[in-house]
């Protein structure tokens, strides 16, 4: 087989999931703080679920009504799992039981990232973020991860809705494509294991699902029959937190691409913009979706590193797999005198200090609309008219 001819497959998993009820948990915190001080709030939280249990840990730091207010973080933690549609025996947004052991933010850690006299932010931890963006789909996204998200989004809003009342929250897909000649153009295998109601049948789910399945995949790319699995276990009526405790931060492929590009270790979720696990990949995928929506490549990947309280980056590097079609000397001079890639520059560029992270912890970070709120704003393409000097 010849590099170019190949099977990928990517996966994601539904805002029921138990981890991602978890991240979601953990967003609206973060959005809490900054709602009531954006510019320093600090946010670290950590959510644990199991049978009708919600456990918040971590570290913050924010106006005294909203760091001392308990009662506030466990409304908002009922609320998201009411959202998302949880009113099972074993896991209700209503029953379940609420523990919040936030506390406040390390004065060590605080005293690196705070700016102080000629001082500027500096980086909330050590550690290497990834950006990618490739010219595969029209969000310029891996073919495979983007489909996956797709097919869970498209059923998660019918069920809200109200249309598929055989559904449940829970529920995970798969999707394996053929590329040929390194473009992708159908699947071989798709999986979809979705919650249901106990008086579902298996034929009646998968029929379902197919639809939701045919609906998103390009016209033709449809797999054999034989190759569409839906419930392979036959049953799946309990699920989220009673049927497998949830963690924050445990689906980085889920949220990044689909292991189609490299990840730095760091979870997203909980996290305030200081910490740049978040920011700096939000900023990696900023400059990696202009570079490739400016035509200067059909695939990029952009490497940033940081030290904690060291505001600039230690390192940047590009790679466009062959793919260039501009100087990427020139490339990283043009970026590296026009971008300001430290925290304050990031956070100010993409306009993060704002309650607009709810909506990342399902679904995908990366390859969603943005929106005229700020959500999503590192998938803005406003840099193309000043790249696409640099092609040739």
């Amino acid at each position: 087989m010849s590099s170019s001819n190949y099977l990928f497959t990517s996966e994601s998993v539904s805002e029921g999931h138990p981890d991602k009820v978890c991240d979601q948990i953990s967003d609206a915190i973060v959005d809490m703080f900054l709602a009531a001080d954006p510019e320093d709030s600090r946010v670290a939280c950590e959510t644990l679920t199991t049978t009708n249990l919600i456990v918040l840990a971590g570290e913050v730091r924010g106006p005294s009504e909203v760091a001392n207010d308990k009662d506030g973080m466990e409304q908002a933690a009922r609320e998201t799992v009411r959202r998302i549609g949880y009113e099972q025996e074993g896991f209700h947004w209503k029953n379940a039981e609420v523990q919040v052991h936030l506390h406040p933010q390390s004065t060590d850690i605080a005293q690196g990232v705070d700016a102080a006299g000629n001082k500027d932010i500096g980086a909330g931890d050590q550690g290497i973020m990834f950006g990618y963006a490739c010219n595969e789909t029209d969000a310029l996204m891996p073919a495979p991860i983007h489909f996956s998200h797709a097919i869970l989004r498209n059923m998660a809003e019918d069920r809200r809705a109200g249309k598929t009342p055989q559904l449940g929250p829970d529920s995970k897909s798969q999707v394996t494509l053929q590329y040929d000649a390194g473009k992708p153009v159908r699947a071989t295998s798709v999986v979809v294991s979705t919650q249901h109601s106990p008086d579902s049948d298996q034929k009646g789910i998968r029929e379902i699902v197919h639809k939701y399945v045919v609906d998103v995949l390009p016209t033709g790319w449809m797999c054999e029959d034989d190759e569409f699995y839906v419930n392979p276990t036959g049953r799946f009526v309990i699920g989220g937190p009673d049927g497998d405790a949830g963690l924050t931060g445990r689906k980085i492929i889920v949220d990044t691409y689909g292991g189609a590009a490299p990840h730095g270790g760091g979870a997203f979720s909980g996290k305030d913009p200081t910490k740049v696990d978040r920011s700096a990949a939000y900023a990696s995928r900023y400059l990696a979706k202009n570079i490739v929506g400016a035509g200067l490549a059909d695939r990029c990947c952009i490497q940033l590193s940081y030290a904690i309280g060291v505001p600039k980056p230690l390192s940047i590097y590009f790679d466009t797999y062959g793919t260039g079609r501009c100087d990427e000397h020139a490339l990283v001079e043009y970026l590296t005198k026009n971008i300001d890639l430290s925290p304050r520059g990031i956070r100010s560029m993409l306009g993060l200090n704002r309650p607009i992270y709810g909506p990342t912890a399902a679904y995908g970070h990366f390859g969603q609309d943005p929106t005229d709120k700020g959500h999503f704003s590192w998938e803005r393409l406003d840099l193309v008219s000043e790249l696409k000097p640099l092609l040739g």
